[in-house]
């Protein structure tokens, strides 16, 4: 059918970023799970995706790769579920969305990589370093409950899931700003409907040896 949404992803990646914008979204979809050393390489998958990675969509027939570009893309495709601004109001919408994707995700993983820019290199960064990037986010995100405006939309579900996963795994320090705006995201009946799938995948998955416990 011209309207099918394959979601191919694996449950222990960003592709829990993806499952929740779709549950967001509210559409029928099929899910694909790949696995990192074997289906995820296979020519199968890399004619959709030659990065090998995930998550991916394929909707009627075309192909959005990378989480932040799948939410804006799902957010146009699907304008009844009101999940981005009009496009006269979507300056913050983009910036922080794209901030997320750019400089919060360098900074994060460099930090992750036992990397830290010294001055010069900070000039070419285009994050800077983490604690530039982290203060840009805090104020972002400081006495809103949205990062875009006055209701909520696809750049909370992707600038929201880089600060869930950051608190959750300790690659983004506790604030009081970052705690008080994921809170009620993570309250939201399709925050936790993602979880639950993704969570109910892993446990199949460790339970039959696929995935690390």
């Amino acid at each position: 059918m011209a309207d099918d949404l394959i979601f191919y992803t694996n449950p222990m990646s960003r592709g829990q970023i993806v499952r929740w914008m779709l549950e967001e979204v509210g559409v029928p979809y099929e899910t694909r799970i790949l696995d990192y050393g074997t289906t995820m390489k296979d020519a199968a998958y890399l004619a959709t995706n030659p990065m090998g990675k995930v998550p991916s969509i394929v909707h009627g027939g075309s192909v959005v790769t990378e989480c932040a570009a799948i939410c804006a893309y799902l957010a146009d495709a699907f304008p009844a579920a009101g999940l981005a601004p009009a496009p006269a109001r979507r300056a913050d919408y983009y910036r922080w969305l794209f901030f997320a994707a750019g400089p919060v995700e360098q900074a994060v993983t460099a930090r992750q990589f036992g990397i830290e820019p010294d001055a010069d290199q900070q000039r070419m960064a285009g994050f800077g370093s983490l604690a530039a990037t982290l203060d840009a986010l805090e104020g972002a995100v400081a006495g809103k409950a949205f990062v875009a405006g006055d209701r909520f939309t696809a750049a909370d579900v992707y600038v929201g899931s880089h600060i869930d996963w950051g608190l959750q795994f300790g690659t983004i320090a506790s604030r009081p700003a970052f705690e008080a705006y994921v809170a009620p995201l993570r309250e939201r009946a399709a925050y936790k409907r993602a979880k639950e799938i993704d969570n109910g995948l892993i446990a199949e998955m460790r339970a039959a040896g696929t995935a690390p416990a």
